[in-house]
């Protein structure tokens, strides 16, 4: 069975992992229609727009 010789720093266990818990940024592509930025797959926030079609219709006050 592998023990360890020696104990494990607190650093070398936090160096390890230190990439671990990195964030990554959203993925974000650009509206075809309008050019806003929006996440791949959903519908235009700024136009309504999706897949070349109008899917949602803002109302004008």
């Amino acid at each position: 069975m592998a023990v360890p010789k020696r104990k494990s720093s607190h650093a070398r266990k936090n160096t390890r992992r230190n990439n671990v818990w990195k964030l990554q940024a959203p993925a974000l592509s650009k509206c075809p229609n309008c050019g806003e930025w929006k996440a791949p797959h959903r519908v235009c926030a700024a136009c309504g727009d999706y897949n070349g079609r109008q899917v949602l219709v803002f109302e004008e006050d």
